[in-house]
């Protein structure tokens, strides 16, 4: 019956979408975007007064002279997670991204806590996934540890992963591991904050230079018992 041969391509046309979709979900493996690619929902500016805007589906932040470092700050906070995120900045910017981190009294205070450093390679390589304590002790990975290397692409996206479980922080930049730092001291003062984007301060008569984050994600790990 002619008839009845729509309705069931209909139907199979739905199941394979909706198959689809379920698939999609799977994929993700517990990762939530906490970065909607079309506003800052969710997101706070916490010191500075650099500009944080939406483009092209990624968070901008452009440098603004005679400001201190700028933070854009998720509203919720995380413990034990793996973030993911793709960031570009510009060869003469320095920025990171806080993890676990808070203000010093009150919410228009301060911004403080571990930070996984973001620099151009430049020739001779950089920091970049070390961890810093942001106005928190200065450099949590130790000097021998903190290597110049050249995994940075200068002027295009690269991909991070950061595992944080307990004192352990683990970092990577496109897929190659960079860190693995245990710091019990700073697990007890900073167990749990907000993911922030900064912008660093620049020096007088500079910029303005930019760095953007896109495809920002969050799988939040449970605490073993």
């Amino acid at each position: 019956n002619p008839k009845m041969k729509r309705p069931m391509k209909h139907i199979l046309f739905f199941a394979a979408i909706v198959g689809l979709h379920v698939s999609a979900k799977k994929s993700e493996d517990g990762f939530v975007s906490i970065f909607d690619g079309k506003s800052l929902e969710g997101w706070t500016q916490r010191n500075g007064t650099a500009t944080y805007e939406v483009k092209n589906g990624a968070v901008v932040g452009t440098t603004k002279e005679g400001s201190p470092n700028s933070f854009l700050c998720s509203n919720k906070l995380y413990g034990d997670f793996e973030l993911l995120f793709e960031v570009k900045v510009h060869d003469k910017l320095n920025s990171g991204v806080q993890i676990r981190s808070q203000t010093k009294g009150g919410p228009k205070g301060r911004v403080n806590g571990p930070q996984i450093e973001i620099e151009s390679s430049g020739s001779k390589g950089a920091e970049s996934g070390y961890i810093y304590g942001e106005a928190a002790g200065g450099w949590m990975t130790p000097a021998d540890k903190r290597k110049p290397h050249k995994h940075f692409k200068d002027g295009e996206w690269n991909k991070y992963r950061v595992l944080a479980e307990g004192a352990r922080i683990q970092t990577w930049i496109n897929g190659k591991q960079i860190s693995d730092l245990v710091d019990e001291k700073k697990l007890k003062t900073h167990p749990k904050g907000f993911i922030g984007l900064q912008v660093h301060s620049i020096r007088k008569g500079t910029g303005p230079y930019d760095v953007a984050w896109r495809n920002i994600k969050i799988r939040e790990i449970k605490k073993k018992k």
